[in-house]
């Protein structure tokens, strides 16, 4: 065999030598690329199943609806605070709504409208989350068997519940937003050394009370109040909405119409927050008991309802309830309506 032969047949062997060992490496490296993809895949598929659990989605639904509701009603819900706190003899905004839409603006500019948004809005998303999820994890054992219909009653019940479980993990932040929200405004009794100083904002504000009012507990102040009053709300806001929302689907549909979800939502809204606005007041009240000259130093919560009903009324316990019933029924209208939207559209996510 010549030499040129003889390296020919080298070249050729070691060509199939290089073939068999690429065909085996390939052969190795396409499981690796199969193991590699199909833990991504999966993870997605759980993600997906995780997110349209009906628990799950109502807890996501909740915190969109929350923020898109507060943010659309913002200059009313400051208005309501700013009347919240009025008692004889501080009377600054007493006011008709426009002209107090109007003082807010011309003092304060258009910041002043969104004062304390900020910090509602992050308290509102988790409050909000918390609310609607835990209504539907409470309604798991409330309904006599799977997927059936409550009865009004258990509606209030299980919402009630939800209402307590989501203000004893947000308090905080409804305190530091009462306190963002008046500290600007131009009530007498808030003095300042210059009109240019700078104002607290809401991590300074929380940090100051739980210094200077009383450590962990100063930023509970008010909340047996509070829960008196968003027990019975949230429990009626629910039972109100379900109920109404029933009573609005035609005959023979599953869901009524967008319009009628905002109709059964305002509905809802007025109805839970006119009953049981007295609560607020307190709430708001309690909130600045230890402020800096704005307290009122109520001793109890009936001390307090005394003090109002003696030195202002009864109507004392319904101050603000005007500006809040002009925004609570866009509010709740658009927190229903964004709530059902979003919800529905994280539980198709188990059917794709």
């Amino acid at each position: 065999m010549s030499l040129n032969r003889q390296e020919a047949t080298r070249h050729d062997g070691s060509d199939g030598v290089d073939k068999s060992a690429l065909s085996k490496i390939s052969q190795l490296e396409a499981p690796t690329s199969t193991q590699e993809t199909y833990p991504r895949s999966s993870l997605l598929h759980g993600a997906r199943v995780a997110v349209a659990e009906p628990v799950t989605a109502a807890f996501l639904a909740g915190g969109v609806a929350g923020a898109v509701s507060r943010t659309i009603v913002s200059p009313l819900e400051r208005l309501k605070i700013l009347l919240q706190i009025q008692s004889v003899g501080r009377e600054e905004y007493k006011l008709s709504i426009w002209q107090a839409l109007k003082k807010i603006g011309r003092e304060e500019g258009w910041r002043g409208f969104l004062r304390g948004n900020g910090t509602n809005c992050i308290r509102i998303i988790p409050y909000s989350a918390v609310q609607f999820g835990s209504y539907n994890f409470y309604k798991r054992f409330a309904e006599p068997s799977p997927d059936a219909d409550l009865t009004p009653i258990r509606r209030l019940i299980c919402g009630g519940a939800a209402g307590i479980t989501s203000v004893i993990v947000t308090y905080p932040l409804d305190l530091v937003r009462t306190r963002l929200s008046i500290q600007s405004a131009s009530f007498a009794a808030l003095k300042r050394d210059s009109a240019g100083e700078k104002l607290p904002g809401m991590f300074t504000t929380m940090v100051l009370v739980y210094k200077n009012e009383g450590g962990f507990l100063a930023l509970y102040r008010g909340i047996i109040p509070t829960v008196a009053g968003v027990a019975p709300y949230v429990g009626l806001n629910f039972m109100t909405y379900e109920s109404v929302r029933k009573y609005l689907t035609p005959e023979g549909d599953s869901t009524p119409s967008a319009l009628r979800k905002l109709l059964a939502g305002a509905i809802s809204g007025a109805v839970a927050q006119t009953c049981t606005y007295p609560f607020d007041v307190l709430r708001r009240r309690f909130q600045i008991n230890t402020m800096s000259n704005m307290g009122y130093q109520y001793a109890s919560i009936f001390d307090a309802v005394k003090v109002i009903v003696a030195e202002e009324g009864v109507r004392g316990l319904f101050k603000g309830i005007a500006p809040n019933l002009l925004k609570v029924a866009p509010s709740m209208a658009s927190s229903w309506l964004s709530f059902e939207l979003t919800r529905d559209f994280l539980l198709s996510f188990d059917e794709r």
